[in-house]
């Protein structure tokens, strides 16, 4: 006999009610008080990011960076934080903004453009997400199209990785956070996160994935890992 859709829904709710209420039971009893990155060498964001590969150089900052947030906030939330405008030999520009954290629990997790750049007085057009394809794996990406007044067009491309980990959203974040929790660690992250003032969003986010492709490259294996999980 075939189940009517009302049961089959009602059954639905309940196994993802019952989920919930596990990863909430589980998720209070896991009191992880070790924090990954004192396990491991330091991250420091300056070395690790190059200045100079491919065809990109760091340039001094012609044009502004959106800040993540005020001093006070960035002190509290990022154990590191590097802004850059990088240019090509064509005259292209990106705008780099990368923000690590030691503790990416909810509360200190770093914040991502679509809160950092309305606080900036940004309007976020449309957002989406993507698959950022390079030689050594494939990182999730999200894309956000942001204006600042009539004259002011920044695609935004972006990612965020949790440990060893870029997460997809928010609940792979939360599921990454437990597997870590449930070794005992607070695990730290970091956000990624490329922009261009150009009114043709497509290619903006085709040049802020070739600048991204182009740094992985350059990168040695063991920073490409904590910057963007790439195994």
């Amino acid at each position: 006999m075939a189940v009517p859709a009302s049961a089959r829904a009602l059954r639905t709710s309940a196994v993802l009610a019952a989920v919930m209420i596990g990863a909430s039971v589980l998720g209070s009893s896991l009191k992880p008080d070790l924090h990954l990155a004192d396990t491991r060498p330091p991250v420091k964001l300056e070395a690790l990011i190059p200045e100079r590969f491919g065809d990109w150089q760091h340039v001094p900052l012609a044009q502004g960076v959106v800040n993540p947030q005020a001093q006070t906030m960035q002190d509290k939330l990022y154990a590191e934080l590097v802004n850059r405008v990088y240019r090509n030999s064509q005259g292209e520009t990106i705008m780099l903004s990368v923000a690590y954290g030691k503790n990416q629990s909810d509360s200190f997790q770093v914040h991502k453009p679509e809160i950092c750049y309305p606080a900036q007085g940004f309007q976020v057009q449309r957002t989406g997400v993507a698959d950022l394809v390079t030689p050594q794996g494939t990182v999730p990406v999200r894309r956000v199209e942001t204006t600042y007044g009539s004259n002011r067009f920044e695609p935004v491309t972006y990612w965020t990785t949790l440990g060893d980990h870029a997460v997809k959203n928010g609940t792979d974040k939360k599921l990454m956070e437990m597997r870590y929790a449930l070794k005992g660690y607070i695990a730290d992250g970091l956000l990624f996160r490329m922009s261009s003032i150009d009114r043709d969003s497509p290619r903006a986010f085709l040049l802020q994935d070739r600048f991204a492709q182009e740094m992985l490259a350059a990168m040695a294996p063991e920073t490409r890992l904590r910057i963007a999980g790439l195994q």
